[in-house]
């Protein structure tokens, strides 16, 4: 699901025309950050260490530790959501910081979130989907960290699956859907790998046509499908949801 592009973070020299040929020669050193800073561990470590003291400067109230300002597995991620962009992935970086610090993800339990989970409203499957990515549930018509805990090795993202089974204007709440992506879009970037709208019905689409444009690029992760899509493609029948069993 993750697309490498190659993107500059510095604008290069104009290309140089070879008197002799017609062809372009790109200059030595030119660089496309992206690529080079995948393939190379020595370019991401120095950017890392780059944003780190940058925050250890100009964010210093923020907190340390585990997906604090220090954190260099989360400084890197931020990183690569951001095309290697230090000022870019500082900004979205400190946001998701102060969000966790204020939301208080970090203090959440499974004592806390179980009057959520009794609603029934959203929940994290017990089994990955076909493709290994842990499951998160909502349910639209009664109507989210846990998921990342479940992410196996190797595994970067999850599926989302939106059951519209039932759904009618009632059930509109569109400030709930909007925040749920906005957790993923700013602070969990590139966790979302995949949205499913199960049996979406008619009236469900003006609904979306006024929620699209504010999941902004995750507007085009979404699939909508049917149950038998949901069951044939991605679960086995010991790994299928009890919901969609029916």
């Amino acid at each position: 699901m993750m697309i490498h592009t190659c993107v500059a973070l510095r604008p290069c020299r104009p290309p140089l025309i070879s008197s002799s040929k017609s062809t372009l020669q790109r200059p030595p050193n030119c660089k496309f950050s992206v690529r080079n800073c995948i393939r190379d561990p020595n370019n991401s470590q120095k950017l890392v260490m780059e944003v780190k003291e940058k925050l250890e400067k100009e964010y210093y109230d923020l907190p340390v530790g585990e997906n604090g300002r220090d954190d260099e597995d989360m400084i890197l991620w931020y990183l690569k959501d951001r095309r290697f962009s230090v000022e870019e992935a500082i900004a979205k970086l400190t946001k998701a910081i102060k969000w966790r610090q204020e939301f208080g993800v970090a203090d959440l339990s499974e004592d806390t979130v179980k009057s959520i989970a009794k609603t029934g409203k959203a929940y994290v499957h017990d089994f990955l989907d076909v493709n290994d990515r842990p499951v998160l549930i909502v349910v639209a018509s009664k109507h989210l960290p846990d998921a990342l805990s479940k992410l196996p090795a190797g595994q970067e993202q999850i599926l989302g699956i939106v059951d519209l089974r039932g759904f009618g204007t009632k059930n509109a709440d569109l400030s709930y859907l909007t925040f749920l992506f906005d957790v993923f879009y700013y602070y969990y970037p590139k966790r979302l790998g995949e949205v499913l709208f199960v049996e979406a019905p008619f009236v469900f689409q003006p609904i979306w046509q006024l929620t699209k444009p504010l999941l902004k690029s995750y507007a085009s992760m979404v699939k909508f499908c049917s149950t038998e899509t949901v069951r044939k493609e991605y679960f086995t029948e010991e790994t299928l949801p009890i919901s969609f069993r029916d």
